[in-house]
């Protein structure tokens, strides 16, 4: 065998292992799903052709589908105070101070946590009883609420804590952009007498744009994939309010075993998403700058 040969056989052994990962673990059950929502599947018997029954059903006769796909945009209004309050972060920890790469870490740690653990701290701080949350409000007179038993509380206080989960990762991604800005353009602006606002609208958010493109693009799949908090924080409940469309569908997949509605579900989230997404890089051409 010729060393040409040797070199083509140590490669394609090198890379054989991810292929075939990709193939066993993604494309080939990407195919089955396809497959599988066109059927009705409990996963204990052999898959039954009912057509397009498992999407009709889906769209136009489940009144609870619509009701988690509000949920999951409800609950995705946490993605834009979490981006301007990690910019706001981003920006103040993006000083020359002492002791500056504490708190960087400090921000940062939440997101290397366990998020079971961290779900759990915040279950405890929105208890009703004897949260920490109810406790502060009581030292100035007000009541709180029953915030993961009540319908009216239950999201807002999920959105509280989606917050506060993403701060992390997008502070240290405005942070790297953020010191990507050349300080010749701020010191040009300064000259030119811009005040400080002046030089944050004109070119701070310019420069970080794609940055910004960037985490609003990861933020939407995120929240519209979330599923730990919710399992584990309210359950769904109370009566649905905080069910999202990925815990409809874990629950349609594996408590009623409708493996077949469950696909169709999962594909029509996805299709959604790819037209967010590809909508987000159209409208991006306006507002994002690369240079």
């Amino acid at each position: 065998m010729s060393n040409k040969r040797k070199m083509y056989v140590w490669a394609y052994a090198f890379i054989s292992a991810p292929i075939l990962g990709f193939l066993l673990f993604s494309l080939i059950p990407i195919c089955f799903s396809v497959y599988v929502s066109f059927t009705e599947y409990s996963g204990y018997r052999a898959p039954e052709m009912t057509g397009t029954d498992n999407y009709g059903r889906l769209l136009f006769n489940d009144p609870l589908f619509w009701k988690t796909l509000r949920n999951t945009v409800y609950s995705a209004l946490s993605i834009p105070f979490g981006m301007i309050l990690s910019l706001a972060i981003a920006i103040a920890l993006n000083q020359k101070i002492v002791g500056i790469r504490f708190f960087r870490t400090a921000f940062f740690m939440p997101t290397i946590s366990s998020v079971v653990a961290m779900t759990l701290l915040w279950k405890w701080i929105f208890n009703a009883d004897y949260g920490l949350l109810n406790n502060f409000l009581g030292w100035f007179g007000i009541t709180g609420p029953a915030w993961l038993s009540s319908e009216s509380w239950a999201m807002p206080a999920m959105i509280i804590q989606g917050v506060w989960a993403g701060l992390g990762f997008n502070m240290v991604l405005y942070l790297a952009a953020l010191q990507g800005v050349p300080g010749s353009l701020y010191e040009a602006a300064e000259i030119d007498g811009a005040s400080g606002w002046q030089r944050f609208l004109k070119i701070t958010i310019p420069c970080i744009s794609p940055t910004t493109l960037f985490i609003l693009i990861t933020s939407i799949i995120s929240a519209m994939q979330d599923f730990p908090r919710f399992q584990i924080m309210t359950e769904g409940g109370p009566n649905y309010s905080t069910t999202t469309i990925v815990y409809y569908l874990f629950q349609n997949a594996f408590r009623y075993m409708e493996m077949g509605y469950a696909s169709a579900m999962a594909w029509v989230l996805g299709i959604l998403l790819m037209a967010i997404t590809l909508l987000n890089f159209r409208l991006s051409r306006r507002w994002v700058h690369y240079e």
